[in-house]
């Protein structure tokens, strides 16, 4: 029988392997195989499977409190997990307000915008990714298919470029920047005036879209931009954040401090959680009753992030991913001074994109190579994940506590692999 059979098809799959468990950075098949796991749920199990501290956290508080309280009251682990996120983040944010996935963070964080500005307007960036649900799918643009057969989608919703700086500029970072705030100012002199946008919305390096980091002296130019206007400054943190990048935050590179951020993935190594962070001002004045959810905060899900956070913080595991990432950079690195294919090694800390290319030269994307490359590291016992509108982009996302050890197997095995596959 297909133990599948009754799974929806819908839902796409980049493995058909039947998954038996986790055990620290290794996911185990029902065969028993061991795969170096540096695809971690796209960005989820940031500190590996059955991390003792976090299944010891889950399993105490399952003993105490499963069901959602946020509607009667408070309990301990949600109210100590939003004062500890938020002494990770610059003033003045300083209020967290949970949630159950990144999307709906995301459609929370438009609300929020629209309600507090008065205004209709918003702005994301072409290639972007914020996930499934409606007011999410409308600020998406980083697949064709996440948006076909949906429109009309949420109106007042205008995209712009995004900064890529190999993809859309040659390689010229100076030229990125300015290319994407002219066409910024251009959006909001000529179709949507800038005293009608609510909120600008962006990942400092973007996700699904290519691993693209925004260079940083954009989100500077972009958070005076919207000072200038009155416009809330938003970023997706849902992929970036907690410490992937080799800051708590990636906006922190920049030295900026957005009006809103948007937290999910790693927050809870695994359970649904995620969380909108902003000022208290911001919250008062979207106004009680104003957003609600029935699971948002989920004691037990708050417990495995209160044990999350202890664990980035007791183990340096934010300085471990800046070292960590240097070391993957620096093999990847040689792995592309001796196969021309490899057109750019781009991102901070331990969120690296390999985009793969028919030419250098031309800049080409070669969108086939990376699935089976993907497809053939796996058999050959590592998980990376492609990204990028044609998947021509290998991204890689180990655990922050990942080991020297581990990078270099997973070089190693990627080296190898991408060897055996014939140009061409």
């Amino acid at each position: 029988m297909d133990t599948a059979s009754n799974l929806t098809p819908v839902l796409g799959r980049y493995f058909e392997r039947e998954w038996s468990h986790g055990a620290g950075h290794r996911l185990y098949d029902t065969d028993g195989r061991g795969y170096l796991d540096f695809a971690n749920g796209i960005a989820v199990t940031a500190l590996g499977h059955t991390h003792p501290r976090v299944t010891a956290a889950i399993h105490a508080q399952v003993d105490r409190l499963i069901g959602p309280i946020s509607a009667i009251g408070f309990t301990e682990p949600i109210s100590r997990l939003a004062t500890e996120i938020s002494k990770t983040f610059p003033e003045p944010l300083d209020s967290v307000f949970f949630l159950n996935s990144g999307s709906e963070a995301i459609d929370g964080a438009l609300k929020l915008a629209r309600r507090v500005t008065g205004r209709p307007g918003i702005i994301a960036f072409r290639g972007g990714f914020h996930g499934r649900t409606w007011g999410a799918t409308s600020v998406t643009s980083s697949s064709l298919n996440y948006r076909t057969g949906y429109e009309p989608l949420l109106p007042g919703v205008q995209l712009t470029t995004f900064p890529a700086a190999y993809r859309g500029f040659g390689g010229d970072e100076e030229a990125a920047v300015a290319g994407a705030m002219h066409d910024l100012r251009a959006l909001t002199s000529s179709v949507l005036p800038a005293t009608a946008v609510a909120s600008i919305l962006i990942e400092p390096v973007q996700g699904e879209g290519g691993f693209n980091p925004a260079p940083p002296e954009f989100l500077r130019q972009l958070r005076a931009f919207c000072d200038e206007h009155g416009i809330l400054l938003i970023a997706d943190e849902v992929q970036s954040g907690f410490g992937r990048t080799g800051r708590m935050w990636a906006f922190e590179h920049a030295g900026i401090v957005p009006d809103v951020v948007v937290i999910a993935k790693s927050i809870a190594n695994g359970l649904p959680l995620s969380a909108i962070v902003s000022s208290r001002d911001l919250q008062e004045r979207w106004g009680r009753g104003a957003h609600g959810s029935t699971y948002a905060g989920n004691p037990v899900a708050c417990a495995a992030g209160l044990a999350v956070l202890e664990t980035i913080h007791g183990e340096g595991l934010i300085a471990n991913a800046a070292a960590r990432g240097a070391e993957l950079r620096a093999g990847l690195e040689r792995i592309a001074a001796e196969d021309d294919r490899i057109g750019d090694i781009r991102g901070p800390g331990m969120m690296i994109g390999v985009e793969f290319v028919r030419d250098r030269a031309t800049r080409e994307a070669d969108g086939t190579l990376p699935d089976r490359l993907s497809s053939a590291c796996a058999d050959a016992g590592l998980l990376v994940l492609t990204c990028g509108r044609q998947h021509e982009v290998i991204r890689w996302i180990p655990p922050l506590d990942v080991t020297s050890a581990e990078i270099n197997e997973g070089i190693e095995i990627f080296g190898e692999t991408l060897a055996t596959i014939p140009h061409g």
